[in-house]
């Protein structure tokens, strides 16, 4: 019998002070960094949740909702929201803070698949998610929904 994981079990947090190499001309937060922020905390989430290597399949979602400005400090939160076999959805909730003032923002979503492979690169079978609360279990629901769109697209 498989185990059942719960989503903060394998949760992955990342903090980082925007600093101005990493700002456009406009002192906002490049999307290229966020980017590279977003996929590595996923990952992170993915191989805790796997207890394997786990390879970006896609990236399905970036949300970019609200601009970071350089100084703030940029707070990602990565949760397996689903697994599929071998697959699983991760998502991403990124939020901005002014260290100065103490407000703090949710700027951007994002939404991407990892594979769990072994050592020959071959994908495995990964352990099911295990939700606790209702926002857990609404985020495995829409999972479903986003991986058939996403399966839809891949056979046109």
């Amino acid at each position: 019998m498989r185990d059942l994981k719960t989503v903060k079990a394998s949760q992955a947090n990342m903090t980082q002070l925007v600093l101005p190499d990493e700002t456009n001309m406009l002192g906002n937060l490049l999307g290229g960094q966020l980017m590279h922020w977003i996929d590595l905390v996923a990952a992170i989430a993915a191989m805790r949740h796997s207890k394997r290597v786990c390879v970006t399949a896609s990236v399905d979602e970036i949300n970019f909702i609200h601009p970071v400005k350089q100084g703030e400090v940029v707070t990602l939160l990565a949760s397996v929201n689903r697994v599929f076999s071998t697959s699983m959805e991760v998502g991403v909730s990124v939020t901005a803070e002014n260290l100065l003032t103490g407000e703090t923002h949710h700027t951007n979503s994002a939404y991407l698949t990892f594979v769990a492979i072994d050592e020959t690169g071959k994908p495995v079978v990964v352990d099911p998610i295990n939700c606790e609360s209702d926002l857990e279990i609404r985020r495995y629901k829409e999972a479903l929904r986003r991986r058939e769109l996403r399966l839809q697209r891949r056979i046109k």
